[in-house]
């Protein structure tokens, strides 16, 4: 059964406490064989203990797929990304280095690429994803527009991501401030380079250099 098409995942990094539950969760879905396809990454160690919640965005051109050399990654037609198959993969690594969201892992365990496949095994039935069953302040969020809308009224679901010149549409919504006028997460004015790093304040929706006013 494919994914019910009134159901989306959405991600609000705001709302991330770092308490770990989703990736505890994720190692109980029966397809993740005991390892997490979660990360939950520092944003900025150095300076914050915020953290945020990182799974597969499920792109609509998925980048792992086409650059595997031997056909392993496939798109259901819901429009979720699998995990590689074991038959076919040969744990190149081509996926690892082409995700522009750094989610594919290789399990040297296995010789294999194993990622967030948004519990299929779950979802695929009407289920939730375990990473959003058990996420406590719903920074991770599993159902329908409706039900984000009237959960998150200062918010809005983007899907569009900009890396320089790309643009990569996702089956994975993030939230940003609802009084934003960017239709768009631009990923690569949040990098840092030449001498400065900027990065986007999500609450307030605008763009800051540290250490200025």
């Amino acid at each position: 059964m494919p994914v019910p098409e009134h159901h989306e995942f959405f991600i609000d990094p705001n709302r991330c406490i770092g308490c770990q539950a989703c990736v505890q969760a994720c190692a109980e879905c029966d397809t993740h064989k005991g390892h997490p396809m979660i990360h939950l990454e520092y944003i900025e160690r150095s300076e914050s203990t915020q953290t945020v919640p990182v799974i597969c965005m499920h792109c609509d051109s998925p980048t792992c797929a086409e650059v595997c050399p031997a056909d392993a990654i496939k798109k259901t037609p819901d429009g979720v990304v699998q995990s590689a198959r074991k038959p076919r993969c040969i744990a190149c690594n081509n996926c690892v280095y082409a995700c522009p969201f750094g989610v594919p892992k290789m399990q040297t365990d296995f010789d294999l690429m194993m990622k967030c496949n948004m519990c299929y095994d779950r979802t695929s039935v009407g289920k939730k994803p375990m990473c959003a069953t058990v996420c406590p302040s719903e920074a991770l969020f599993f159902g329908t527009r409706e039900e984000v809308e009237a959960r998150r009224t200062r918010s809005r679901p983007v899907n569009e991501f900009k890396f320089g010149r790309q643009t990569i549409t996702t089956k994975v919504n993030m939230m940003v401030p609802k009084a934003s006028t960017h239709e768009h997460v631009d990923v690569t004015s949040q990098m840092q380079g030449e001498g400065r790093r900027l990065r986007l304040n999500v609450l307030s929706d605008s763009l800051y250099e540290p250490g200025s006013a």
